[in-house]
């Protein structure tokens, strides 16, 4: 198949072959999609379907990566805000991703923008991963205590991607725990035996979110992405 490596910037590598984009920091991975800009990635649809289930209307993306969610969401009808600190995710996410111009970007630090304003959302999304991993002020009380507080008191999600190295990684049960001391229901989508895996936590109004199913699927790959998706499931807290 033929190949198109592109230096988008020092470390920065976008790819396009057989149909489809991703976009490489380093050897870090942040994002694949199709041609249009629709991800491969199965937390990204499993995200993508909590959120259109939830019917939510406005939501706050803090991590741009390629875009590809707030590019799928948007296209549903929702409005997107993306907070993230470097100007060259939102030019990589556009030029490549395909990424709307109607979605708001920001550049800016997603903890010092969140405390600058009072708006609640309907939803907040954090997938704010680096070569060095996610930050960890995002993994601490004062942030979940914070984002709780930019949520629409009535059916607020706040979702959460983790990169779980194993089955004894301790991290996502650890988040979930400290989570529940902010809110009363939090929930764990994962899959054992996988390694550097993503998960994804959901907190707030998750009781009726049921297993998720791809709403969008990208060409090509739908149906090997429809496999993966289908492997994830709720599980408990070890």
């Amino acid at each position: 198949m033929p190949s198109n490596r592109i230096s988008a910037a020092p470390g920065h590598t976008v790819i396009r072959a057989g149909g489809k984009v991703s976009y490489w920091q380093g050897e870090y991975h942040q994002s694949a999609a199709d041609s249009v800009g629709v991800s491969t990635a199965d937390y990204i649809h499993a995200m993508h379907y909590f959120l259109m289930q939830a019917q939510v209307k406005e939501v706050l993306m803090i991590g741009c990566g390629g875009g590809t969610l707030a590019t799928m969401l948007t296209r549903a009808g929702v409005a997107m805000t993306v907070v993230d600190l470097h100007r060259l995710s939102f030019t990589i996410a556009r030029k490549y991703f395909h990424l709307p111009e109607a979605v708001s970007c920001h550049v800016a630090d997603g903890i010092q923008w969140l405390k600058q304003r009072r708006h609640r959302f309907d939803a907040i999304v954090l997938d704010a991963f680096g070569k060095d991993g996610m930050p960890k002020a995002f993994m601490r009380a004062p942030f979940f205590r914070l984002a709780k507080a930019r949520l629409k008191q009535r059916g607020g999600l706040f979702l959460m991607n983790v990169i779980v190295d194993d089955d004894d990684d301790p991290t996502p049960d650890r988040l979930v725990r400290l989570m529940r001391r902010h809110w009363s229901r939090v929930r764990l989508l994962d899959t054992d035996g996988w390694v550097d895996r993503n998960a994804v936590i959901v907190a707030g109004a998750v009781a009726k979110l049921g297993r998720p199913k791809v709403l969008m699927p990208p060409h090509p790959g739908g149906a090997k992405l429809a496999r993966a998706l289908d492997i994830l499931d709720w599980r408990t807290i070890r």
